[in-house]
């Protein structure tokens, strides 16, 4: 099996170039195929050029892992993720987050992998999340955010700006062919992971390995509505509301009047009026915190681990 380490230096707004020398050099010494990053688009390049049956590790956020899955999505590759990202809802997702470097390094190269559902929209993969209307709007806003903010206080300087302007398009929701909503809507989350936008817990029963998506709306709701129901959402807590509502389904079509923006992993989608999202059952192979809580033996002993 080869193992392909995709390393980008602009992931944790800066921190991952100033380990990427060290993580090279690791990744190097363990046997590994190492790549730095040149650009937007990059890291899916490399992954699709690894060979079939590659393990191919995403060093960096879920900007990177997003990527990363772009190019293995559907192929016989195992994602492997060492979470030094701003967000890393996905690594959060499979048990990942808060790993040193090291540690997760040598979890993604050797410990066994196991499989989690694959999403899909209008033909694109991702992996934690889909978000629809207001938080892919939080989503574009947090890209002009100062470079300090990280993580969800980068989440909500974007929200808080975005709300200035809220104006709720009329949606209609169709969760396994079957209408549940269609009117004023705040947002829609297809989830195969609980969180997005830097740990917000928007759908808490969200697993990965249920061959289901999670799906949240959140209807009509006013800007002071969207600032009251805040505390509740950062504790996971506003699925009690009445304006949100919960689905659980395979596939979930969501159409607008105009073009509404969308994010799958806090990446932004080509903005249209109708989005198509299903899940793949077990459809992508990963290396996640299971086997490190299983205390699993690695698959092959690290080259020059000591």
């Amino acid at each position: 099996m080869e193992r392909w380490v995709i390393v980008n230096p602009a992931a944790g707004r800066g921190k991952v170039g100033r380990l990427s020398g060290a993580i090279l050099s690791s990744a190097r010494a363990k046997g590994a195929k190492a790549f730095l990053t040149e650009g937007p688009g990059h890291a899916t390049e490399l992954a699709r050029a690894a060979p079939p049956g590659a393990r191919v590790v995403a060093v960096g956020g879920d900007g990177t892992v997003h990527e990363v899955l772009r190019g293995l999505a559907g192929a016989e590759k195992v994602l492997g993720v060492v979470p030094i990202g701003s967000g890393n809802d996905f690594a959060r997702m499979l048990g990942l987050k808060g790993l040193p470097w090291k540690e997760a390094l040598d979890l993604a190269l050797f410990a066994q992998e196991e499989a989690i559902d694959l999403g899909w929209v209008n033909g694109e993969p991702f992996g934690a999340s889909l978000g629809i209307g207001f938080d892919a709007l939080v989503a574009k806003r947090a890209l002009t955010a100062p470079s300090f903010l990280r993580g969800m206080p980068r989440y909500l300087y974007a929200l808080f700006g975005v709300l200035k302007e809220l104006r709720l398009p009329e949606g209609r929701v169709m969760v396994e062919g079957e209408e549940v909503h269609q009117g004023p809507l705040l947002l829609v989350a297809a989830m195969n992971g609980p969180a997005y936008g830097g740990g917000i817990p928007i759908a808490p029963m969200a697993d990965p390995r249920d061959g289901q998506l999670s799906v949240i709306l959140a209807r009509s709701f006013t800007r002071p509505g969207v600032v009251l129901i805040l505390p509740r959402l950062l504790l996971g807590r506003h699925l009690s509301h009445p304006q949100v509502v919960a689905f659980v389904g395979r596939e979930v079509t969501v159409e607008f009047s105009q073009p509404v923006p969308a994010h799958a992993d806090g990446e932004l989608l080509p903005e249209t009026s109708l989005y198509q999202a299903r899940v793949e059952a077990l459809g992508l192979r990963v290396v996640g915190g299971r086997a490190m809580a299983r205390g699993e033996a690695p698959l092959l002993s690290p080259v020059g681990a000591g």
